[in-house]
């Protein structure tokens, strides 16, 4: 509280407000100030607020001294006038402090709900250091008495679970904090407790939310605390883009908060506190790699693409990640690259397969299981690029490579006991069928007979086309380059070689080259109209065979 001279000093020179003097006195003394508290809350800027809703304002106020209470009032025009001669028996004076009584205005009235006014004391006051307490008395009604023994509770929490140590905190703890504070009712998938003392002086909890399978909001958020002083909903500048999934709470005194977001991209003690919630997640995943590969692996399909990203754009993530990346098989293993190469490595040493649709490239697939060859799954528009970085970035003296299912077959083919057909003839028959005369076809022992024809497109083309339509820059699209491949161990492609080249022959080889393409991707409409059709004819001339 205050008594009448602190009243005429604090309250009644608007442009002082206690801030000129309390800094002059606060400076230097930060150093060894144990709480480091810094300057916001200690003086009255943001008391005049009251005024934007307000037509009057009243303030009651007894000092800790025993100085005679003092009752301050002012209009929102700024006229004011003290009163010294304050009733002992007035409530508001029971006790030494301040009071403040806002005459809300008619513009105002939104904030006589009780409603809103526990949403505003929700999202800034939930952690404030000092306990806050509601009470909402309408008209007529007298104040509840409260029950014998019973104490009053604050609204919000003065030692928030971020300032207390990691060992003294739940998992209950953590997913309470989580579903209070960002109204998700969804588990996290894990949390990371952040306590950085030197040089740095931030503390705060971050989470991994579970996404959906549609990746229906990417957005994190991140509120900044300036000593349990809430600053901001969301300050994405200290959180990495790549984790920009994260949502949490920062904690920190030396914040800089009086400069823009354009500032702050380039601020070094921001970044510094970027880098280090970097290093953080990324212990923390290793970590959970060597310790919980279980529960690692289960994280996977939701974190992989933003792993996969950051190792991208930040090196000293990727060289702390590297041993951690994993590749899910087809048959749902999870293996990481040294993994792949040592289990793949007699049969596949420089490359490493994958689908990117296992459904549509299944009889590809199979090619290379049905021979102990794992298939990994990268299906997410990211991994167009991250397999290239892999090429060339994450170890640019390896020739390891990375192809997809139908971009190579040199490994499926085998000359022992493979009958010898004409080339030149199914060449041939085939350009004619698929009307392209520049048509690359190839006739190859495949080690497996149940795959009649593929087709194989260049790997390095397509991925140039498929980053093409990802970016909206489909009309830089190169020709697609691709070969048809026939399998000289099928009976089918034996006997097509064997047949006089007729109209039938041709049905058939046209028949075959619209199954490889639809094994590849969808037919356009028109394809699969004539698909169709020719489907019914060779149907009602195998029914009359």
């Amino acid at each position: 509280g205050m008594d009448e001279e602190e009243l005429r000093k604090y309250l009644c020179q608007i442009a002082l407000s206690g801030a000129l003097d309390f800094i002059e006195k606060y400076e230097g003394k930060e150093g060894d100030d144990p709480s480091g508290d810094g300057i916001i809350g200690h003086f009255g800027l943001g008391f005049y607020s009251s005024f934007m809703v307000s037509d009057t304002v009243d303030v009651y106020t007894r000092s800790y001294t025993g100085a005679p209470a003092v009752k301050w009032t002012c209009s929102s025009d700024g006229e004011w006038e003290i009163f010294t001669d304050c009733s002992a028996e007035d409530e508001l004076f029971d006790e030494r402090g301040t009071a403040v009584v806002m005459h809300i205005s008619e513009e105002g009235e939104e904030y006589l709900s009780a409603y809103k006014l526990k949403e505003i004391l929700g999202k800034y006051c939930s952690f404030m250091p000092v306990p806050i307490f509601f009470e909402e008395i309408t008209d007529g009604d007298e104040k509840d008495e409260k029950k014998e023994g019973e104490e009053e509770k604050p609204i919000n929490d003065t030692n928030p679970l971020w300032l207390r140590q990691p060992s003294e905190c739940t998992e209950e703890d953590y997913s309470e904090f989580y579903k209070k504070v960002f109204a998700d009712y969804r588990e996290p998938l894990f949390h990371i407790h952040l306590r950085a003392d030197y040089p740095l002086n931030f503390k705060g909890i971050l989470y991994f939310p579970r996404i959906g399978s549609e990746f229906e909001s990417l957005e994190g958020q991140v509120k900044l605390y300036y000593n349990q002083v809430f600053v901001a909903d969301n300050i994405k500048e200290v959180i990495p883009e790549f984790l920009m999934l994260l949502k949490g709470v920062i904690d920190c005194a030396d914040f800089p908060l009086n400069v823009s977001r354009s500032f702050l991209q380039n601020d070094g003690y921001v970044r510094r506190i970027s880098n280090h919630i970097t290093k953080k997640v990324a212990d923390r995943l290793t970590g959970m790699f060597k310790t919980e590969r279980e529960t690692y692996e289960g994280f996977w399909p939701d974190i992989h693409p933003f792993i996969k990203y950051g190792v991208m754009r930040d090196e000293k993530f990727a060289e702390r990640m590297k041993d951690c990346l994993l590749f899910k098989t087809t048959d749902g293993k999870f293996l990481t690259l040294a993994e792949y190469k040592e289990r793949n490595g007699e049969k596949l040493p420089d490359k490493m397969v994958y689908t990117s649709d296992p459904a549509r490239q299944d009889a590809a697939i199979r090619l290379f299981t049905e021979r102990g060859i794992d298939v990994t799954v990268l299906d997410q528009p990211i991994d167009v690029n991250f397999v290239s970085y892999m090429e060339y970035s994450a170890d640019p003296e390896s020739k390891f490579r990375y192809c997809r299912v139908d971009a190579e077959l040199d490994s499926l083919t085998s000359t022992e006991d493979a009958p010898t057909l004409d080339s030149e003839k199914l060449t041939e028959l085939m350009r004619e069928a698929s009307g392209n005369k520049d048509l690359t076809v190839e006739v190859k022992p495949l080690v497996n007979d149940s795959v009649p024809v593929m087709l194989v497109e260049d790997e390095q083309t397509r991925r140039f086309n498929d980053m093409g339509r990802i970016y909206g820059h489909s009309e830089f699209t190169m020709p697609a380059k691709y070969s048809v491949v026939l399998n000289s161990r099928s009976r089918t492609i034996e006997k097509l070689a064997a047949r006089e080249k007729d109209e039938r022959s041709v049905l058939l080889a046209r028949q075959l080259y619209d199954l490889a393409e639809l094994s590849r991707q969808p037919l356009e409409a028109e394809q699969m109209t004539e698909f169709i059709r020719r489907s019914m004819e060779i149907v009602d001339i195998a029914a009359q065979m």
